[in-house]
């Protein structure tokens, strides 16, 4: 059944035609992906749909009684409430039922007469019945865990003194409290930390019952959640079936049929131009039909071409140090948030920096590049490592410069690698046509800023860079473009991200920031990462369990020699020699190690070799992982030296 019915929809801003001619229908429950490009109009046809902006034609019929809620960029509440108020307030029915059934149960608890007792119970129960209905009694505390889940541990909060990010938090919490019939969410995972996302991810996906609208630049959640696609480009809207991934093939697939008929029809043009060159005299009726064919061929259009973004990076010389990290410390308002940080940067290596919010990623960036004074340590910067930095807030660019002096200033070409460029035709690879190179700052969109600092970033010729949440505001074509470059750039990468496929695909290791200043270093992409985190989790779980039964064996043993069962002292025991095989493994214990710490040199020069890097992320992880087991393998067999080594001094000084 439907809950959203739209057709036809055209909508102009500014003398440009966002859409036109757009149809599309919601479902009951179902969870639709919304993408395009940075100004391709997605944000405006939410807003339409939402009800909040008029289309210049088309109808849209929503469902008799459905409610549709709409995740604004920029949420604003009445002032003076607080955060669970406004969450709560959203649960009209909840409220309302919930406060007639408290003032009959006041009023039920001050009657004296019995008919009236018994009048007062009867509305009381079917009050009770009623807010079973909507939701339950537990509802108030789902949603406050709602609040809790998506980063706001204080719901007693004003929402006077929220930061925009905590707002539209609040904002999300509000909508997936109330369960709309249809949430329209543009963007919600912006300013959530990656453990957030993925609570969101799962909520959207298993226990959201109302239908869903997402635009959303993060891949992952998009194919989380999805089972279908809408692309708005060039004002029209195609429609996919599956997540980002089916999307992906799908469209891939229909680009490469629109080559073929385009290849086809070219042909047949040209054929039929050679015989229309030839003079044929026109007069039979199949004649005439062969010229009215190739004319129709001729007036179709040939499919447009999408145009992406063209990232391209010439990193500088590498020296033998990059940028060393030396028992770092770095306090920030009373709070430790990295506490004695030992890293080696090697050339190509491409870490993911990630954990909560507040944790502390960002001052790391700020204290490695000077900017945040360290409390304890040293940071060593190569001589020949160039810094690039690009700052999640954009927040050095001047809105009153012109586009083109925010990314390039005031130079006329541009050198990447052996190629040079005008600045005009270095910022069309970043999809600015020449008459939009002289707006300013402050009339660009989000996206468009982002592809700004990108421009300034990659026309310096950095060979580390230091990326602060660079998805932030990107389409998913930029991100592509973004991913390929960082891929093949020939320096080193630091990348603050909460973009899990952009850590899978270009992360060699990954830096979690666990809190209270511990920071440990993962090899792989943010999947491996996981994984080894769960499997850790698991094992702690596993040995916990161990250890309760163990107590509760002692505990048992214990009892029972209380009771003179007889258990043995074993104080007195001789040490135990040790046996053949035993002895025959102390013998040869010491070539095994030698060997071992061998291996672990090799898989050390290989990781220090910066053409290691310059091959798929995946050999590093597998080195990195090689190297973890080899060291891991030197530490058990060095355990097992000792323990063989004082069994036999000890059996040698008892006989």
């Amino acid at each position: 059944m439907p809950v959203l019915d739209a057709t036809g929809l055209r909508r102009l801003v500014a003398a440009r035609t966002l859409f036109d001619g757009v149809s599309l229908t919601i479902r009951r429950g179902e969870k639709v992906g919304l993408v395009g490009r940075n100004g391709s109009g997605k944000s405006t046809l939410a807003r339409v749909l939402a009800g909040l902006e008029e289309p210049d034609e088309g109808q849209i019929a929503r469902r008799r009684g459905a409610r549709v809620e709409y995740l604004a960029q920029e949420p604003r509440f009445p002032a003076g409430r607080s955060v669970r108020d406004v969450v709560l307030e959203s649960l009209t029915a909840w409220n309302e039922t919930r406060t007639r059934y408290d003032a009959l149960t006041d009023a039920l608890a001050q009657a004296t007469d019995a008919s009236e007792q018994a009048r007062l119970a009867r509305e009381q129960a079917e009050a009770a019945e009623a807010l079973e209905r909507a939701g339950g009694w537990d509802r108030g505390h789902e949603a406050e865990a709602i609040v809790g889940h998506l980063g706001i541990a204080d719901a007693s909060r004003s929402v006077d003194a929220l930061s925009g990010g905590e707002a539209r938090r609040v904002a999300l919490a509000r909508i997936l409290v109330a369960e709309p019939d249809l949430a329209i969410l543009d963007e919600p995972t912006n300013h959530l930390d990656l453990d957030t996302i993925e609570w969101l991810e799962t909520h959207l996906r298993d226990r959201f019952p109302g239908a869903v609208l997402l635009i959303s630049h993060d891949r992952r959640v998009l194919d989380a959640v999805t089972t279908r696609t809408l692309e708005l480009h060039d004002g029209r809207l195609d429609d996919y079936d599956g997540g980002y991934v089916r999307y992906l093939e799908a469209k891939a697939e229909r680009e490469a049929h629109a080559d073929r008929v385009e290849r086809n029809r070219q042909n047949f043009l040209r054929r039929e131009l050679d015989w229309l060159r030839r003079q044929p005299k026109a007069r039979g009726t199949k004649q005439k039909a062969r010229i009215a064919r190739a004319e129709a061929a001729l007036d179709q259009q040939a499919p447009r071409r999408e145009e992406t973004a063209r990232l391209e990076a010439h990193a500088a010389r590498l020296g033998k140090t990059i940028l060393e990290t030396r028992g770092l410390v770095v306090e920030r308002d009373g709070r430790t948030l990295v506490a004695g940080l030992d890293l080696a940067l090697r050339p190509g290596e491409r870490i993911g920096i990630v954990g909560p919010n507040g944790v502390g990623k960002t001052s790391l960036l700020l204290a490695l590049l000077g900017r945040l004074p360290v409390s304890a340590g040293e940071i060593v910067v190569g001589s020949n490592t160039k810094i690039g930095y690009l700052d999640q807030l954009r927040s050095d660019l001047d809105p009153k410069a012109s586009l083109r002096e925010a990314a390039v200033g005031d130079a006329s070409e541009i050198r990447i690698g052996e190629e040079t460029l005008s600045a005009g035709s270095y910022l069309e690879r970043f999809l600015f046509e020449r008459d939009r190179q002289r707006l300013p700052v402050a009339e660009l969109s989000g996206g468009e800023r982002a592809r700004v600092c990108l421009a300034r970033l990659l026309s310096q010729g950095c060979n580390l860079l230091l990326l602060d949440e660079p998805t932030n505001d990107l389409d998913v074509d930029t991100l592509a473009a973004l991913e390929a470059l960082l891929v093949d750039f020939g320096g080193s990468v630091l990348v603050v991200s909460h973009d899990r496929w952009l850590l899978d695909r270009v992360a060699t290791s990954i830096l979690a920031c666990e809190g209270e200043g511990r920071m440990t270093l993962h090899a792989g992409g943010w999947s491996e990462y996981r994984e080894r985190v769960a499997a850790g989790e698991a094992a702690l779980r596993d040995e916990r369990s161990t250890a309760r039964s163990s107590s509760k064996s002692a505990g048992a043993e214990g009892a029972g020699a209380m009771a003179g069962e007889g258990a043995e002292s074993r104080a007195g025991e001789k040490p135990r020699k040790l046996s053949h095989a035993e002895r025959r493994e102390l013998d040869g214990i010491f070539d095994a190690i030698a060997a071992t710490e061998a291996e672990i040199e090799g898989l050390q020069t290989r990781l220090a070799d910066p053409e290691t890097y310059r091959g798929e992320a995946d050999a590093v992880v597998r080195l990195r992982e090689a190297l973890a087991a080899a060291e891991a393998e030197q530490a058990r067999l060095t355990a097992r030296w000792e323990e063989l080594e004082a069994r036999d001094a000890a059996s040698r000084a008892a006989s």
